[in-house]
């Protein structure tokens, strides 16, 4: 059994946790940088050398229990990953614990908000991200991770933060009242505030890295220019999950470097926080 963070197994075992962490490390159609297959095992390294005191939420959340499931090694095609992903992430829901996911590429969100989906009715999804990822198609298949996003936004409330590139084909699937431009954002607070209203209470949450700006997460396949910082990206999180129900959540899209810790480390903190959040109501 893989440890969390190196705690004590008694916070790890599945029927002590509160939490789930299961990897889906599939990296299949990423079509520049390549190495998110690869995101798990240093974002582990990561975490065992992390505080897990909180500051900021005075908590240490590992107590709640956190269980790392077997990782999804299903590679044979896009197609048959998604479908894996879902079985998975249905029998996960029945556990009635608090499941999270850590990817791989982007394209591993379309099994687990499906079945998000199935459990939540009204289910918001909150995206972060640079790419709008609404593609109906790309390279051959709807499973791509240029199309992450796009059944999402026929079947759910989607809500993008922090969009700054995307093709022309996408804008028919764009709802521009949710979407909110990274060049639209920076430097203003309202927009935290708007999006917020516009989600119903359960709230999925799918973060690509590559929200951050690349000068603090260059380790991503797609680093673009102009991304959010890391305070105004928790102080944004924080009022989301204050305010709404979040019943799950992704990361995805680390591609670790040679010689680049940091990156690595900035996730498994983010991680971190993101339970800290989720868990700060039964900590008070």
């Amino acid at each position: 059994m893989k440890t969390f963070a190196g705690i004590e197994k008694k916070y790890c075992t599945l029927e002590n946790a509160a939490i789930l962490l299961q990897s889906i490390p599939y990296d299949g159609t990423s079509t520049w940088g390549k190495g998110a297959d690869r995101a798990f095992p240093a974002f582990l390294e990561a975490l065992e050398n992390m505080e897990l005191y909180d500051i900021e939420t005075n908590s240490e959340v590992y107590k709640k229990g956190i269980h790392i499931l077997p990782e999804i090694r299903e590679n044979s095609s896009p197609e048959a990953m998604v479908k894996e992903v879902f079985k998975a992430a249905k029998q996960n829901l029945k556990l009635n614990k608090f499941c999270t996911y850590f990817g791989g590429e982007h394209s591993v969100s379309i099994g687990v908000i499906r079945a998000f989906k199935e459990e939540y009715d009204k289910l918001s999804i909150l995206q972060l991200d640079a790419h709008a990822d609404l593609r109906k198609e790309y390279g051959g298949t709807p499973f791509n991770h240029a199309c992450a996003l796009h059944e999402a936004s026929q079947s759910c409330n989607l809500i993008q933060v922090g969009i700054r590139s995307m093709d022309s084909s996408e804008m028919k699937y764009l709802n521009k009242d949710k979407c909110y431009f990274a060049h639209n954002i920076h430097g203003h607070t309202e927009w935290m505030e708007d999006s917020i209203s516009k989600m119903t209470e359960n709230v999925y949450l799918t973060i690509d890295l590559d929200v951050l700006d690349p000068s603090i997460m260059p380790s991503t396949g797609t680093p673009e220019p102009g991304g959010m910082d890391w305070y105004t990206l928790l102080k944004y999180l924080r009022k989301v999950f204050r305010t709404k129900n979040v019943v799950g959540f992704d990361i995805v899209e680390l591609a670790p470097q040679e010689g680049q810790k940091a990156p690595d480390f900035l996730t498994a903190k983010l991680y971190y926080k993101l339970l800290s959040y989720k868990f700060e109501k039964n900590e008070k």
